[in-house]
């Protein structure tokens, strides 16, 4: 702690924490076997694992004297008796364990995950009375301002702390009221809701049969899976915008399929096939569907109908929907599929007339669609929440709705208030979850013969394979979501039962204006939004305009505008900012100021909410340099001062631009003080950047160091991030920072000093001593990138930080190099087959805008040397290319060979050019460059499509 800090009273927080069995936990609760019951009640973008969250919230408010098993136990952490030694190493020996277990995780370690298991009442009292002694005779009030999904205020309820949650979006703001107040509060509701739900589902299902023909006996249709046609403007048949044909794939040649066959009528038919059974895949690929990247080609004539239009078709609704398959379930078990009959192209019409006839239906959804930067659809005509769901699935919802308000009175009257209304919540948040999978943005799943969610790509895509659910019948139906929203509240109901009279407060307010007293919080515990990772608010509109519909007479100025409120959410968001930008100013530039200008502004407004003396812990999950700079200042800026910083893994990697695997992200824990006398930024006295970064660089490293050796499983970016906290910490104990022209340096210089300093740990750790300062920049850069990002696609920001670490301006070389390009904001790496001209055309005939000529003798630099010896072998083979090589004079030319031997140990072992890079270096041409490798270069790496994880790499 700085020493000017000396008199706020130390925290646990503030001192060795738990961390290895702490994240042990976190990566056990990530099995999608069994998940938290919050993520079942109902979809939410972000939310931190159990484990971590209580660690934030108990080590945020307990006294620094708390020992680790204490932490640990009162976690429920550990088995109740029966181990030696403490609790950590216990569970550190178990992980070390698992992959030869016999039985189910909880019998290999003991107990069960924590999130399962409550504190009993004597350890809540046992509690209170330690925090009583530490917080001058009062339990703490613990709040999080940015509540969204809510396991933060979830679990400091399940402690019984005095608990506040505020959201400013009306979606998780209902999330947050089912889980701290109904759930203590109202209590089961099982019976209830289950009454009200099967009036609700029999309702619509009789008004919904005549759109889901049972055209067989003992058949009811569950799925259609469906597509679009276009007319080809050559021939005039329909043109299916199938990019493939699989119903249900079981592997590469197995599985069930929809055989197309275009009719005399200029139409298509088609047949429901099993292969290999009925045809092999040589005979039918259903992998070859008509549509591609650049357009669709005609199954009659061959014309291909290029992308731009049939976007162009959509934009003017010149399409119309087609059904490609069936699935269905059976009377007494069991699902089949089957090929589409008239019946069911007449039901999906009829539907189609019903929305055009029907004056409410009609009028339905007809709200303005908010077009954001990571909306793929309004392109495509999607400009009306109407517009993203077909027909068929727009019915189906209305019916559902229709049926809601007709139980809505009834429920009103029966039950009291809050009864009423956590049941009325509890019905709407199934339909609102019913959406996710039923909606022209969900892509379908032909591994499990159903449709995927709608939200996880964190964006919304028209997909050319999307479902029309039958919601009362199969996978995802009504009644499946009912079971899961139930169990899922129950499961919650249960965990917090040993709680009386809970005091809880739930918020629907902007977090730079909260209406909570001055100095009336202790703790704070915040999971702050993050840059510009998800655009809440254009996320949940999806959501937010059904429940609306649903519950906005239930919660009178909770759903009052008609979408959610985009201009006072905290995230980068460039859209907002397309009309004012110019000049000298970017979109992005704005965005990110005003993300900033938010985030101070928030932490101004708890830093007054705090009471002197109080704490509050960021859990920060993010790997762009911009955000923690911004976070950095945003805190010092609100006059909290840095007391601690700890790195914990915190779950595996959930989102799509994140490879799977076996690595785990990291969370970093950092926590602010607000010390009991504000501090005059005016009066404190500068310190000089150049006796701040050794300090710096020492702190990153051993942070590093610490990390590599503690044999958690991370990827490399997140060693970087874990060595941020450390930074910043000494960082913010020499606040402000100058250089030597007195010109104020901020928080991100030393995170690109400490970027540095952990590239080179790396490099020395992985690289088996290579030292690639003897490579050129260019080869440089384009090798750290692999090392360090783990994938071909990355943060631009990152890649912009590591060359400035090395002298290179990625913006200058992207042209003439060609080493990468910008993949919507991101860097993608270019491999040899992007950059080298084809040697097996004529000169005059290659393509100029690939810089790398394989017939040149000598060349700039060193990739561009390996990634041309790679082609030449690709496309001449062993015995040219070591003639090749020998005319070049590779075989004794150091740069080329600690290339070729650094790409082999950092790129992806299923990427082209590493296989391309073991032929040279162990074929024939392995006699010619004589390089001298660990096997584990050439190990296999299993399942996982990306490099060896670091603890692999460890003896």
């Amino acid at each position: 702690m700085s020493e000017h800090n000396d008199d706020l009273k130390p925290l646990a927080i503030e001192g060795k924490l738990p961390l290895k069995p702490v994240g042990i936990e976190n990566l056990k609760e990530a099995n999608p076997q069994h998940m938290p019951p919050h993520r079942y009640l109902h979809p939410w973008f972000a939310r931190r694992p159990t484990p971590a969250s209580r660690l934030a919230i108990l080590a945020s408010v307990l006294p620094a004297d708390t020992g680790s098993d204490e932490l640990l136990e009162l976690m429920q952490v550990g088995p109740e008796s029966g181990i030696e030694g403490n609790i950590s190493k216990y569970v550190e020996e178990k992980k070390s364990s698992e992959d030869d277990r016999s039985g189910t995780l909880q019998e290999h370690y003991g107990y069960p995950r924590p999130f399962t298991r409550s504190p009993t009442p004597d350890e809540v009292e046992d509690l209170h009375r330690t925090l009583r002694e530490r917080w001058n005779g009062k339990v703490p009030t613990v709040f999080d301002p940015t509540a969204g999904g809510g396991v933060i205020p979830f679990e400091a309820l399940r402690y019984g702390l005095p608990t506040t949650a505020n959201e400013l979006n009306p979606v998780p703001t209902l999330i947050l009221k089912v889980m701290l107040e109904y759930a203590p509060k109202a209590g089961s509701l099982k019976q209830e809701v289950d009454k009200w739900a099967s009036e609700i589902d029999q309702t619509a299902e009789s008004q919904l049969e005549e759109f889901f023909p049972s055209v067989r006996p003992n058949q009811t249709p569950s799925h259609y899976p469906c597509t679009y046609t276009v007319d080809c403007p050559e021939c005039g048949c329909d043109i299916p915008l199938v990019k493939k044909w699989w119903l249900r794939k079981s592997s590469a040649s197995k599985g069930i399929a929809a055989k197309p066959t275009v009719t005399d009528t200029g139409t298509i038919s088609y047949e429901c096939v099993t292969l290999p059974d009925d045809i092999t895949k040589e005979e039918f690929n259903p992998q070859d569907g008509p549509h591609s990247t650049g357009g669709a080609e005609c199954l009659n004539c061959g014309v291909v109908m290029e992308s731009d239009k049939i976007r162009s078709r959509f934009h003017d609704e010149e399409f119309d929907y087609e059904i490609y398959g069936v699935k269905y379930t059976k009377e007494g078990g069991g699902s089949g599929f089957r090929a589409p009959t008239q019946e069911d192209q007449e039901a999906m019409e009829s539907a189609s007339e019903r929305v055009t006839s029907d004056f409410e239906l009609h009028s339905l959804l007809t709200t303005e669609r908010y077009i954001g930067d990571e909306d793929r659809a309004g392109p495509y005509g999607v400009r009306e929440w109407r517009d993203a769901f077909s027909p068929r699935q727009l019915v189906s919802h209305a019916e559902y709705l229709n049926a809601f308000e007709e139980v809505q009175p009834k429920i009103q009257k029966e039950y009291d208030e809050e009864t009423a209304e956590a049941i009325l919540t509890l019905l709407a948040l199934v339909s609102s979850k019913a959406v996710d999978r039923n909606i022209r943005f969900a892509p379908y799943d032909t591994g499990k013969g159903y449709p995927a969610n709608a939200v996880g790509g964190k964006h919304f895509t028209l997909q050319w394979s999307f479902v029309d659910n039958n919601l009362s019948s199969g996978d995802q139906c009504y009644s499946d979501m009912i079971d899961r929203v139930v169990s899922s509240y129950e499961d919650l109901v249960s965990y917090v039962e040993h709680i009386d009279d809970p005091e809880i407060t739930v918020l629907n307010e902007d977090a730079t204006s909260l209406s909570i007293d001055d100095e009336s919080i202790q703790a704070i515990v915040i999971d702050p939004p993050y840059y510009d990772s998800i655009i809440y608010s254009e996320m949940s509109d999806v959501f937010y305009v059904w429940l609306k519909e649903y519950l906005g007479e239930v919660y009178p100025g909770l759903f009052d505008s008609d979408l959610s409120n985009k201009d006072d959410e905290a995230v980068a968001n460039i859209t907002e900012f397309e009309d004012i930008a110019g000049g000298s100013t970017s979109k992005r530039e704005l965005a990110n100021q005003d993300y900033e200008e938010k985030m101070s502004n928030i932490f101004s407004e708890l830093n007054r909410t705090l009471e002197s003396g109080g704490v509050m812990t960021v859990m920060f999950t993010h790997k762009e340099t911009d955000a923690w700079d911004t976070l950095t200042m945003s805190l010092i800026n609100s006059g909290f001062t840095i007391t601690s910083t700890h790195p914990i893994t915190s779950e595996m990697p959930q989102r799509t631009d994140t490879r799977s695997g076996g690595s785990a992200e990291t969370t970093l824990l950092l926590t602010g003080r607000k010390p009991h006398e504000e501090r005059d930024p005016e009066s404190a006295i500068p310190t000089l950047w150049s006796d701040v970064e050794a300090d710096t660089r020492a702190a990153a490293k051993e942070a590093a160091r610490d990390l590599l050796e503690s044999g958690v499983s991370l990827t490399k970016t997140d060693v970087i991030i874990s060595a941020f906290g450390p930074t910043l910490r000494v960082y913010a104990d020499a606040y402000p920072v100058v250089d030597d022209q007195d010109e104020e340096v901020p928080p991100r210089k030393a995170l690109e000093t400490a970027r540095e300093a952990v590239t080179q740990i790396l490099v020395d750790e992985y690289l088996e001593g290579m030292d690639v300062d003897n490579l050129d920049d260019v080869t440089e850069w384009y090798i750290l990138c692999w090392l360090v990002h783990e994938a071909e696609t990355f943060s631009y920001d990152d890649g912009r930080q590591l060359g400035l670490g090395i002298g290179v301006d990625i913006d200058e070389i992207k042209r003439s190099t060609k080493t990468w390009r910008k993949s919507r904001g991101d860097i993608s790496l270019r491999g040899h087959d992007g950059r080298v001209q084809n040697i097996n055309e004529k000169p005059e005939d290659r393509s100029s805008r690939l810089p790398v000529d394989p017939d040149d003798l000598s060349f700039p630099r060193s990739l561009d040397a390996v990634h041309a010896a790679m082609h030449v072998y690709d496309k001449r083979g062993e015995t040219e290319t070591i003639e090749w090589l020998r005319e070049r004079n590779f075989d004794s030319d150091s740069q080329f060979k600690a290339t070729l031997k650094a790409l082999l140990q950092v790129l992806p072992h299923n990427h082209e050019d590493w296989e391309l890079a073991r032929d040279l270096a162990v074929g024939r041409t392995s006699d010619v460059l004589d390089l001298d490798f660990s096997p584990s270069v050439f190990a296999e790496s299993g399942d996982d499509t990306m490099q060896t994880e670091l603890s692999e790499h460890k003896n």
